[in-house]
C-alpha cells in the first residue's frame, strides 16, 4: 500500500489487498454460494425450466460451478477475475443458454464486475479491462440475437399467437432496446456499487491517516508543553537563585568587613543570610514540586508545600528587601484608570514580578548605583491595554563584578515575547541603566 495523502478523485491511491481473514471468508462464502446455487438449479429443473436443455445434469452443474469458482480470488486478483469470468460468461452462455438464465449465474458475474471496480489497485488497468468487457458484452448480445436465434424465437412466438398485440415498437427494436436497458442497469449497477465501495475504503484510509496525524500533533503539542514548562521553571529557578544568592553575597561581604569592629551588625547580616538561604531552598522546592505534582492549584498546601506565586502585591516587599541590602529603591504605580492593575492576570503578574526581581538583582550585583527607581504603569493603545514595568538606576557597571550568564535578561525578553510585548534593556543616555518591559494585557 502506498502511504500518501489523497482525495476522493485521486486514482493513484491503491486500496490495500485483502487480509488472510478476508480471503478465508471469500472461500467459505463461495462454497456456500455454490451449494445454494446447485440446489436452486435442481429446483428450477423441478418445474421444467431446463426441460429444453439437452446437456447432462453434470454438465449443467459444471457450467454453473465454473461461473462461481473464480470468485474465490475476486479480491486478490480483481481485474483478472473479471476478464476470466467475462470470457466464461460468453462461452458458457452460448454452450447452455438456459443455465445462463439462473439467478446465481447472473449474480456471480455481477459480483466479479463489482469486485473489480471496488478492489482493483491499478485503476488504469481496470478501466482498460472495463472497455474490453463492454466490447465483449456488446459482441455477446449480437451473438445472442443471431447465433443463439433469440430473435427468431421471439418472432416465432408472435407469429404463432393469433392474439398477439404488438407494442409501440416492432419486435426487433423492442428486443434490442430491452436487452440494452437490462444490460445498462446490470453493468451500471455493478460499477456504481463498486465505486461506492472504493470511495468508502478511500475515506476510511483518509480518516485513519487524519486520526494518526492528529495523534502525532497531540503528542508534539504535549512534548512542546513539557519543554515550555521546563523552560519556564528554568527561568523561575534562575530568577529565584540569582536573587537570593545576590542577597547572600552582599550580606556575607558586609559581615566579613565588620565582624571585628561591629559584631552585632555581622550577626544581623548572618541572620539575613540564613533567612535568604532558607527562602531560596523553599522557593526551589516549590518550583521543582511542579514537576512531581499533578495538582495545578496554586494554593495547594499539601505535601508539596506549594504557595501562591508572587504577583503585583509583592513588588513593594521586593523593594523593601533590597532596601535592607543597602540599595535605595523607590517604587511607584501609575494607572491610566483606577483599578487597571487589578485586571492583570496571575501569569502576567508573575512575569512582572520576575522582571522586577531580575532588574533589581542586576543593579545589586553589577552596578555601582546606590539607588533605583521602579515604576509600574498601565495604559491603552488603540483597543489594546498594556502594563509596563520600568527600572532605572544612576550607577555605572561595577568593575570587579563577576560577568553574568545573560540568562536573566534573556528571561525578561522571553517573558515579554510570550505576552506579545516589547522590551527595552540597556544604558541610559544620561547615565545608569534602564530595564523597561511592556506586556500586553490579554
Amino acid at each position: 500500500m502506498k502511504s500518501q495523502t489523497v482525495d476522493n478523485h485521486d486514482n493513484n491511491w491503491e486500496r490495500p489487498g485483502p487480509t488472510k481473514d478476508e480471503l478465508r471468508r471469500d472461500v467459505i462464502g463461495v462454497v456456500i454460494f455454490a451449494l445454494v446455487s446447485a440446489f436452486a438449479l435442481e429446483l428450477t429443473r423441478g418445474f421444467g425450466m431446463l426441460e429444453e436443455d439437452n446437456h447432462p445434469v453434470w454438465v449443467q452443474h459444471g457450467v454453473l460451478a465454473l461461473m462461481i469458482v473464480p470468485l474465490v480470488l475476486r479480491r486478490k486478483y480483481p481485474v483478472l477475475v473479471m476478464l476470466v469470468m467475462s470470457a466464461l460468461f460468453i462461452g458458457l452462455s452460448l454452450l447452455s443458454p438456459l443455465v445462463s438464465l439462473q439467478l446465481s449465474y447472473q449474480v456471480a458475474y455481477f459480483a466479479s464486475l463489482y469486485s473489480a471496480i471496488a478492489w482493483a489497485r491499478d485503476r488504469r488497468m481496470l478501466w482498460l479491462g472495463i472497455v474490453v468487457v463492454v466490447a465483449a458484452m456488446t459482441l455477446w448480445l449480437i451473438l445472442a440475437l443471431t447465433v443463439a436465434n433469440t430473435f427468431d424465437g421471439v418472432l416465432a412466438q408472435s407469429d404463432d399467437n393469433p392474439d398477439f398485440v404488438g407494442g409501440i415498437l416492432d419486435p426487433l427494436a423492442s428486443v434490442a432496446l430491452y436487452n440494452f436497458l437490462v444490460n445498462f442497469a446490470y453493468f451500471g449497477g455493478a460499477i456504481l456499487a463498486g465505486m461506492t465501495s472504493w470511495r468508502n475504503a478511500l475515506q476510511r484510509t483518509q480518516l485513519a491517516e487524519q486520526a494518526a496525524k492528529i495523534t502525532r500533533q497531540a503528542d508534539e503539542l504535549a512534548r512542546r508543553a513539557v519543554v515550555e514548562e521546563r523552560l519556564r521553571i528554568a527561568r523561575e529557578l534562575h530568577d529565584v537563585v540569582a536573587h537570593h544568592v545576590s542577597v547572600i553575597g552582599v550580606q556575607a561581604g558586609a559581615a566579613r568587613r565588620v565582624i571585628d569592629k561591629r559584631p552585632e551588625v555581622a550577626v544581623e547580616s548572618l541572620r539575613t543570610i540564613e533567612q535568604a538561604s532558607r527562602q531560596a531552598v523553599t522557593d526551589m522546592r516549590n518550583l521543582l514540586g511542579v514537576l512531581r505534582s499533578e495538582s495545578t492549584d496554586l494554593g495547594d498546601t499539601g505535601d508539596g508545600g506549594r504557595r501562591p506565586e508572587p504577583g503585583l502585591d509583592d513588588l513593594e516587599g521586593l523593594a523593601r528587601q533590597h532596601r535592607e541590602l543597602g540599595l535605595t529603591v523607590k517604587f511607584g504605580t501609575v494607572e491610566d484608570i483606577p483599578g487597571a492593575l487589578a485586571t492583570v492576570s496571575a501569569p502576567l503578574a508573575l512575569s512582572l514580578f520576575r522582571t522586577a526581581q531580575e532588574s533589581l538583582t542586576n543593579v545589586q550585583r553589577h552596578s555601582t548605583a546606590g539607588a533605583a527607581v521602579m515604576t509600574l504603569r498601565t495604559g491603552l493603545v488603540g483597543d489594546q491595554r498594556w502594563v509596563e514595568l520600568e527600572t532605572v538606576d544612576n550607577g555605572m557597571p561595577r568593575a570587579k563584578s563577576e560577568p553574568g550568564s545573560g540568562f536573566g535578561l534573556q528571561g525578561i525578553r522571553e517573558r515579554v515575547a510570550l505576552h506579545r510585548g516589547t522590551a527595552e534593556i540597556g544604558p541610559r543616555s544620561e547615565g545608569g541603566w534602564r530595564v523597561r518591559a511592556r506586556f500586553l494585557v490579554h
